[in-house]
């Protein structure tokens, strides 16, 4: 495995609310740097140092992917986990009372 990938994608949601899995450093470093500028704050500058850091090697990608995920989560950009939504749609398609 190449030094930069997670061992466990971040899906996020992008565009419309499709979901899109960030594998590696290079692919969080990317969705940070296509942020818009007017949205930028301190979550997504300790995010992108922290991109940078992992891909000069100074820092794990797993921390990076950490930062990464905590950026997403406070923007709302985390996917739901499909076994949470199919949970839901199991629990709703029993009960009767729940639409």
């Amino acid at each position: 495995m190449k030094p930069d990938m997670f061992k466990n994608p971040v899906t996020i949601l992008v565009g419309l609310g499709f979901p899109a899995q960030v594998r590696s450093v290079m692919d969080a470093y990317r969705h940070l740097a296509e942020w818009p500028t007017s949205f930028r704050d301190t979550a997504h500058c300790v995010a992108m140092k922290a991109c940078q850091a992992a891909l000069r090697g100074e820092i794990e990608a797993e921390t990076a992917r950490g930062l990464f995920a905590a950026f997403a989560a406070k923007h709302d950009l985390l996917a739901p986990e499909t076994a949470a939504i199919a949970a839901s749609r199991m629990r709703r398609d029993r009960d009767p009372h729940v639409q």
